[in-house]
């Protein structure tokens, strides 16, 4: 071990007491008058006196640990305020305030630079990718190791794929240099991806972290259970323990929490009882809260620990209740049934009278399910829920709810999934959704947590399983049959072949492709899938659109991405001249009943809404 290892794990190997870290930092900046949407990183160059005074502060009462003033000095958070130049200007000079605060308190003071999360989901739940992560993290992290600081303290983390990123990066920069690894759990003690307190401990423990920590989440209370099932799951473990000083509650304009210092008395024991090796505290803890703890350590030898406290809150256990069956389209694809669905439009105002009337004549045609687009082109729409709602509840025939990750947030998309299995909607169609920017709105909310195939996971791993994204309980598990997207004539075959894969690994059930006009491509696109990897066991509904116009169909082949109408579909419907329509219908009965043998469904697509048009396909090419 070089000098660095040693100042920190040296002191906790050889102490047969905890180390006491600081508590908040930005508590005690907007306590100062700092507005909280303030650069809080960018007042180490601005105003060095505030924060100094701060970890002064934190000194006197007690603290043998404080952490720079970067929780948030990374590119991606720094670039939200123009800052994303001076990341080693920012980090570098946190550290140098706190080592001339250390120097002249003349005591012997841990400095541990502080990384928090970057605020933007990485993959397969985000856009940003590990390694993209990976050399963000390490631009901070070698700003604060090259400053001069004790250890690395990575926190309030709040999915394990970041936090790898990040001690991979500390590794990189520093192989020896000590890491703590901070997790933050919800109320129901789950991360947002649903990891449990065991199997962060393992990971943390399995990434090399000389640390496995805890921290924000809630009060003293609920972080002591999960410290418990931390060190049950590594018992060989060193853990810290920073919680917050109870749950934040809106007074005033002003984020208040309700814990007073006394209440961390027991509390700072019990952390030590459980096995924590670090404590301190995090959102809502002040100077007042650490010489608490403080006290409590410094005045209590470790063979007269006290009875470790009762939990304070009860589990709650949501009685989990059996899940509903499958649909009927899963039951028909399944059987190895034929499955016909069609595509409709919500309407653009208030009047749906003419969808019901349509989805009547499919009905009676004989079409399977109605599959219900959501704003599609980013036009404003009837909500999708309605439509299918107001079918299902008119007519025997079951609807897919289209459902775009685009322009929801995590706590909208669960949500949304909630109320379209209250309404009976069992099917789901995922995709990515249309930008807004070529829409009605083009300034409209374009941002979204979770990528499809993150959504898809969502849904089959949690939701269908009876729990959230956080790892709570749903009373009862959903029974959605999902599916996604499929492009069978790309123009990158390795690229769809390896989104293909993703959205097989996600649990997709079922895919809809866009609108095929040359079946050759799509056989070809399936058998160079399954020489690859094998045969392809989900359905695919491959995707017909019924072509009207010898102009519609030049339009389509010149102007939207990803068709492709082969030049003798063309030339058919310009011979057709005012027969074009019905022409138009015996091109998609041929197309039908050419793929009949090569896949599971068909996906109608009717233009300008004729489902006349397609009704009359079906009544062509229905197998009893």
């Amino acid at each position: 071990m070089n000098a660095i290892e040693n100042k920190f794990i040296k002191r906790l190997t050889e102490s047969d007491k905890p180390i006491v870290t600081d508590g908040a930092m930005g508590t005690m900046l907007h306590e100062r008058g700092i507005p909280i949407d303030a650069c809080f990183d960018e007042l180490n160059l601005t105003q060095p006196a505030v924060v100094a005074e701060i970890h002064r502060d934190y000194i006197q009462a007690g603290a043998q640990l404080i952490k720079t003033n970067t929780f948030g000095a990374n590119r991606t958070k720094l670039d939200r305020h123009g800052l994303d130049d001076r990341v080693d200007e920012i980090n570098a000079a946190a550290v140098n305030l706190a080592q001339k605060v250390v120097s002249a308190s003349f005591t012997e003071v841990l400095i541990a630079g502080d990384v928090g999360p970057l605020g933007v989901p990485l993959a397969p739940f985000g856009r940003l990718q590990p390694e993209e992560a990976f050399e963000i993290y390490k631009e901070q992290i070698a700003a604060l190791i090259n400053a001069g600081v004790d250890l690395i303290l990575i926190e309030t983390m709040v999915d394990t794929y970041a936090v790898r990123a990040a001690v991979e990066a500390a590794r990189y920069v520093n192989p020896e240099i000590p890491v703590i690894a901070s997790m933050t759990f919800t109320r129901d003690r789950r991360t947002l991806l649903g990891d449990s307190p065991e199997e962060v401990a393992q990971r943390f423990n399995e990434m090399g972290a000389d640390v496995i920590g805890v921290n924000c989440s809630g009060g003293p209370a609920h972080l002591l259970r999960i410290l418990r099932q931390m060190k049950a799951a590594v018992p060989e473990g060193r853990f810290s323990v920073m919680p917050n000083a109870g749950f934040p509650e809106r007074v005033g304009g002003r984020i208040m929490y309700s814990a007073g210092p006394e209440y961390f008395h027991d509390y700072a024991l019990s952390f030590w009882q459980a096995g924590a090796s670090v404590i301190g505290g995090c959102c809502g803890t002040t100077p007042a809260h650490i010489a608490v703890i403080t006290d409590a350590i410094a005045h209590t030898l470790p063979e007269n620990l006290v009875t470790v406290l009762a939990d304070v809150e009860a589990a709650h256990e949501v009685e989990q209740e059996p899940a509903e069956e499958r649909s009927q389209m899963a039951q028909k694809l399944d059987a190895g049934k034929f499955v016909i669905a069609v595509e409709m439009d919500p309407p653009r105002g208030l009047s749906i009278h003419k969808r019901l009337a349509g989805a009547s004549l499919l009905a009676d045609a004989g079409a399977d399910v109605i599959d219900v687009a959501d704003s599609p082109m980013a036009r404003m729409r009837m909500s999708p829920w309605a439509v299918c709602n107001l079918i299902q509840s008119q007519f025997d025939i079951e609807t897919t709810l289209h459902f775009p990750t685009r322009g929801r947030n995590l706590l909208r998309v669960q949500g949304d999934l909630l109320a379209a299995h209250a309404m009976k909607i069992r099917n789901v169609f995922v995709v990515m959704g249309d930008p807004t920017a070529i829409g009605d709105y083009p300034d409209a909310n374009d941002s979204y947590d979770l990528v499809p195939t993150g959504l898809i996971k969502l849904i089959k791993e949690g939701f269908n399983t009876g729990v959230d994204h956080a790892g709570g309980q749903i009373g009862q598990p959903t029974s959605f049959f999902v599916g996604a997207a499929l492009n069978l004539c790309p123009n990158n075959l390795d690229q769809e072949m390896r989104v293909l894969r993703k959205k097989l690994s996600a649990g997709a059930d079922f895919f809809l492709t866009q609108p095929v006009f040359d079946l050759q491509k799509a056989r070809d696109f399936r058998t160079a899938y399954e020489d690859r990897y094998g045969p392809l066991e989900k359905p695919v509904l491959v995707g017909v659109l019924p072509l009207v116009t010898d102009r519609h169909a030049r339009f389509l082949h010149n102007e939207v991405p990803g068709i492709d109408i082969p030049e003798s579909i063309q030339n058919r419907m310009v011979t057709a001249g005012q027969d074009a329509y019905k022409e138009g219908i015996r091109i998609a009965i041929e197309l039908v009943q050419n793929l009949h043998n090569d896949f599971q469904g068909v996906y109608f697509m009717p233009a300008f809404n004729r489902f006349d048009m397609v009704a009359e396909i079906i009544d062509a090419v229905k197998v009893p």
